[in-house]
């Protein structure tokens, strides 16, 4: 027999996801709070160049920068 999360369609670590946000909205005020800070996460991303690692970056500040430089770059051919 399947497990469940995979006959459903997810994949593991979505399932891992979704039942770790079930937990922490179970706990009381207090460790809820704690256990949901715990579960934010923040992703860095460095270019390599050369065999040097580049400037670490926020992988969502440099995304928002990289559609905003596409969408005008989309802008000025049309």
């Amino acid at each position: 027999m399947a497990f469940a999360w995979k006959a459903s369609g997810l994949t593991y670590n979505r399932y891992l996801a979704v039942a770790a946000r079930v937990v922490r909205r179970s706990l009381k005020e207090g460790p809820r709070l704690q256990a949901e800070r715990r579960g934010q996460m923040e992703l860095r991303f460095a270019k390599w160049s050369g065999g040097k690692q580049g400037e670490n970056k926020n992988l969502e500040s440099a995304n928002v920068a990289a559609m905003a430089e596409a969408a005008q770059a989309t802008s000025s051919s049309s």
